[in-house]
């Protein structure tokens, strides 16, 4: 059995160039396209490979006639390999911007229904305070931010856990539960009637989440619980722009949460229909790297968006005295 591989051994041989070799293998799964892309020849790349895999003691990946995927250990090594190239291209952009006299850099993922109101309150927040702060945000569903931050290409996110396993790897600070709406547009038939039966929900098309993602199963769960299946006349998106013009375009319904399309229900374009269905909130909230600091931007940073919270919270109890 071959030995352990000991962090001192792994330091001394591994290079960041053996990263990118894995990194790029492991995207493009063909040894003359990563060649090309490294500017190598493709002798001199398999050599590197080989003595790569050498040093590790296992196949990084396999050998098959079209292809060249990971192997299970191989996976391991890749999830390593593009983190610590993330980490490493953020270093550089966070030197070059300090040398400029920047003042630091946040990459913040954030789920659709966080930026209407969440992260712009906080992100106005702290540019007062630090004017030269970078930030980037990154808008996507929960699952893709998770990849993300698992790979180092994000500070922070703003949203849920989708897998049991991401509360091993990470940490949750609820912000607030977040109400859903059933929406359609103000011409919908459904909006003449004062309450849409669960039969009537079923005979029109649906705009939903794809399958996986939190706001999906809270909808199947919905249906679940009242005994009818999930619309089978549907289209699937994770974008808000696609959800906002198919509404607009047609006799479509779409469960939402309400900070979405607050301002399209306050201006009447759309109209939240009253149905047997019971939308219970779902929580969403801050979620970062367990034992791994968070930069002093950063810090501030989910500071005040705790703080936004806990005075919504305050301000929503006192509209309910």
């Amino acid at each position: 059995m071959a030995s352990d591989i000991t962090h001192a051994s792994f330091c001394n041989w591994i290079r960041f160039k053996h990263l990118v070799l894995i990194d790029t293998l492991a995207r493009t799964r063909n040894m003359h396209a990563t060649a090309t892309r490294m500017n190598l020849s493709q002798p001199a790349l398999s050599k590197m490979l080989r003595d790569l895999e050498e040093q590790f003691g296992f196949a990084l990946f396999e050998r098959l006639p079209r292809s060249m995927p990971p192997t299970e250990l191989g996976e391991y090594v890749v999830r390593y390999a593009q983190g610590a190239l993330a980490e490493s291209q953020q270093f550089v952009d966070q030197v070059n911007r300090l040398r400029k006299g920047g003042h630091g850099f946040i990459r913040v993922g954030g789920i659709f229904a966080a930026t209407p109101l969440v992260l712009p309150q906080a992100i106005a927040a702290i540019k007062a305070r630090s004017p030269l702060l970078s930030i980037e945000v990154v808008e996507q569903s929960s699952d893709h931010l998770l990849a993300m931050l698992e790979q180092n290409k994000l500070d922070l996110m703003i949203g849920r856990f989708t897998e049991e396993r991401f509360s091993q790897l990470f940490d949750f600070q609820a912000l607030e539960p977040e109400p859903f709406s059933l929406v359609v547009n103000k011409d919908h038939p459904l909006n003449q009637q004062g309450s849409a039966s669960l039969q009537a929900l079923g005979d029109w098309p649906w705009v939903l989440y794809p399958v996986g993602t939190p706001l999906r199963e809270r909808l199947e769960q919905a249906f679940r619980a009242v005994g009818i299946a999930t619309p089978a006349d549907s289209v699937d998106t994770i974008s808000m722009p696609m959800f906002l013009h198919l509404l607009e375009s047609g006799p479509m319904i779409a469960m939402l949460p309400r900070s979405m399309v607050a301002a399209q229900l306050s201006s009447g374009q759309f109209c939240e229909l009253q149905s047997p269905l019971q939308l219970a909130p779902l929580e969403y909230g801050v979620i970062t790297r367990k034992d791994e600091p968070l930069s002093a931007s950063a810090q501030a940073f989910v500071e005040l968006l705790l703080e936004f919270a806990r005075q919504r919270r305050a301000e929503q109890g006192r509209v309910g005295d």
